[in-house]
């Protein structure tokens, strides 16, 4: 064992030990021992309360504008009085579709500290997702922007839902409009009585099925997931002091860039809810511009950027971010933990040495726990997706689910406080992935003797395109509403830009004249635009498949690659 990962192992033994900041305790959950944080709250509303102490602090810095802690709190009070005169109660659920704005941030502070359950919903999706995600939720309230709201038709299409508008609701169109509900001064709620395994939150994960599932999670899930990244932050600080010291020198108030939805848990909690807990800054941007990022992080003297990979990319492909006079204040850049691009890593140690950059492994089922490190500990094994969490257990197991030998790839299974309640109305898909308490990640990899997780292969048929997921399922039932197509294939393709690309193979009708264009065209009828196939190939023989009749594939991706190279 290396002299820093001794000192990795002493300093995670002193922030849990009994006494300390994250003591670890063992307590029953649903007949099983968990390990948790002694010290996390105890439930959501407790947690969002407590950051009113930051009061006059600036939070959210968007277009212009600066909200501080007070003011969101005002706007949350004054909609979290109207949800109740409206009705909803405690375990009701609040739907949340627009765009990374503040009213965003409102809205889900405002569910929450009542009690309700948020439901973000993936703001990049078309009328037909959206309804289908309603439909699923069945929320007493749907709060939107002007855009989904005209994605939707104006109607939510679920019975007694209410429709709630932050920007350009006209008062006769049969919505309410945010900025009169919160324009009344009110004060705060009583915060609710919740137990632990009361539910807190639905986020939506896109999996190897055609839909999209509703992950529901309990208060103690969130809560305890929430102080694992203040943990993370620790063991990183005290083990990179340099990194530390030069940030501190700097003076700057910590400030996160904020690109990534809040739809995902990586925006949620690793940035809305961290920041709001610890008093820190966010600088929102509805869309992802690199060159503008670049000029954010001058002008709004931003500290730290997490994204998913391919926007860590672009970004460090663009003029001028190695020049200090623009992004001499940006003191470390994180991404996901999985499939990333040697030359992406490489690139970050190089261009940005002695940072606290770093790098996770978590899943929406898991609110993000997994694993994580950064600064010293992520430049000494960067080929890692992180340290195991000290609340989360792993065991990787082979196709029959046995348990294999350290150090041997197979199949990461988690188990923890931190797990989902399951997914939402869906107790097939929730058998199917968890088995004796044990979540099956669907990734492939090891743990290494120190403690480090490497993530080496997917197993799940699941395209990560600039950090969303798309479901290949979903996208090939979706290709098969074409009258013409007999057969279709969805896998993930190499993509310079965006990491992985979704690439189509289409079986026609003999006759048929549909070109990849019509095809194409068809799914972005139906479908968010990044879900729409970058590479389509129309064929007019059948697809190969094995002898137990499942589509092969690989021989199809070999062959449209090959294609491409000729």
């Amino acid at each position: 064992m290396s002299q820093l990962s001794e000192l990795a192992s002493t300093v995670r033994a002193q922030l849990t030990a009994p006494g300390a900041p994250f003591e670890v305790i063992e307590q029953p959950v649903n007949g099983q021992l968990m390990r948790m944080y002694r010290n996390a709250f105890p439930n959501l509303p407790a947690l969002l309360a407590s950051a009113r102490s930051h009061a006059g602090k600036p939070f959210i810095r968007y277009q212009g504008e600066v909200w501080t802690f007070d003011r969101l709190f005002a706007e949350a009070d004054a909609l979290a009085a109207c949800l109740q005169a409206w009705g909803v109660q405690p375990g009701d659920r609040v739907a949340i579709a627009m765009r990374n704005r503040p009213e965003w941030a409102v809205v889900f502070v405002a569910a929450a500290l009542i009690g309700a359950v948020p439901a973000p919903l993936n703001s990049f999706g078309l009328g037909e997702e959206l309804h289908a995600a309603l439909a699923d939720v069945e929320p007493c309230v749907l709060a939107c922007d002007s855009d989904r709201l005209a994605r939707i038709g104006g109607d939510a299409q679920v019975p007694g839902c209410r429709i709630l508008c932050v920007d350009g609701a006209a008062p006769t169109s049969g919505v309410e409009d945010y900025r009169v509900v919160v324009a009344q001064a009110v004060p705060p709620a009583a915060l609710p009585a919740l137990g632990p395994d009361d539910p807190a939150l639905i986020l939506f994960t896109s999996g190897a099925t055609s839909r999209a599932k509703g992950v529901l999670s309990t208060q103690r899930a969130v809560c305890q997931a929430l102080f694992n990244i203040d943990y993370i932050g620790a063991l990183s600080g005290m083990t990179s002091p340099e990194a530390v010291a030069a940030l501190m020198a700097k003076g700057l108030a910590p400030t996160t860039l904020t690109a990534v939805p809040l739809f995902h848990v990586s925006g949620l909690h690793a940035q809305l809810l961290s920041s709001l807990r610890n008093g820190r800054q966010l600088v929102f941007v509805s869309r992802w511009d690199p060159a503008q990022a670049i000029e954010l992080i001058r002008d709004e003297r931003i500290t730290q950027f997490n994204g998913a990979p391919s926007m860590v990319m672009q970004l460090l492909a663009q003029p001028g971010f190695d020049d200090a006079a623009l992004t001499g204040t940006l003191g470390g850049l994180g991404f996901g933990g999985a499939g990333l691009p040697q030359r992406l890593i490489d690139e970050v140690l190089r261009r940005r040495p002695n940072s606290l950059s770093g790098i996770g492994f978590g899943l929406t089922e898991t609110n993000g726990v997994g694993a994580a490190v950064s600064g010293a500990l992520f430049a000494y094994k960067p080929r890692a997706s992180g340290m195991l969490s000290p609340i989360v257990e792993l065991r990787v197991v082979d196709a029959s689910g046995a348990p294999l030998p350290a150090g041997e790839p197979g199949e990461i299974c988690l188990r923890g406080v931190t797990v989902m309640q399951g997914y939402w109305r869906n107790p097939e898909a929730t058998v199917g992935a968890m088995r004796d308490g044990w979540f099956h990640t669907g990734d492939v990899g090891y743990l290494d003797d120190e403690g480090f997780l490497f993530v080496v292969d997917r197993i799940k048929d699941v395209i990560n395109r600039c950090g969303e997921k798309i479901a290949a399922a979903e996208v090939e039932s979706c290709l098969l509403q074409l009258p013409d197509v007999l057969e279709a294939a969805v896998f993930a393709v190499p993509d310079d830009e965006t990491g992985e690309a979704a690439a189509a193979v289409v079986s026609v009708r003999e006759g048929a004249m549909l070109d990849a264009a019509a095809v194409r065209a068809h799914v972005g009828t139906h479908l968010a635009a990044y879900k729409v196939p970058a590479i389509v190939q129309v064929v007019k023989d059948a697809l190969p498949r094995n002898p137990a009749g499942k589509l092969l594939k690989g021989p199809l991706r070999s062959s449209l690659l090959a294609a491409a190279r000729d």
